[in-house]
């Protein structure tokens, strides 16, 4: 509700996108640049494990672990408790990541928005 509120209610000028990617470059503001994120598992892997479409992210890996723990371990789930405690940090890691980039879109198209009255004012007092 909060991010529909912002997009549309009151801000949706500064409010970013979540259908799309984001727009500014991603090394924007790091003057030591930033490590890139990368896919431990392959597709070939995530094919072969038949990890379902919506959770092919960055925590597949883990996923392929706990899916192969599960199968070996049936019917008994308690024996991978490690396996999904680690594949619950990395989604709750990649989650945070997420909520940061949207922050950071969205406290960059702010400072757009302000450059821009700020634009308009000095030209409003030249006039």
């Amino acid at each position: 509700m909060g991010h529909m509120w912002s997009a549309y209610v009151t801000s949706p000028d500064t409010a970013p996108d979540l259908q799309n990617l984001p727009t500014f470059d991603p090394l924007y503001g790091f003057e030591n640049g930033r490590k890139e994120r990368e896919m431990v598992a392959t597709q070939e892997e995530m094919d072969k494990a038949k990890v379902p479409l919506n959770q092919r992210d960055y925590c597949a890996h883990l996923l392929i672990d706990l899916m192969k723990c599960k199968r070996d371990n049936y019917p008994w789930f308690n024996e991978c408790h490690h396996q999904k405690h680690v594949y619950d940090q990395c989604e709750y890691e990649d989650y945070i990541m997420r909520m940061k980039e949207y922050e950071r879109e969205r406290r960059l198209f702010g400072e757009i928005k302000t450059k821009e009255e700020i634009g308009r004012a000095s030209c409003r007092e030249r006039v």
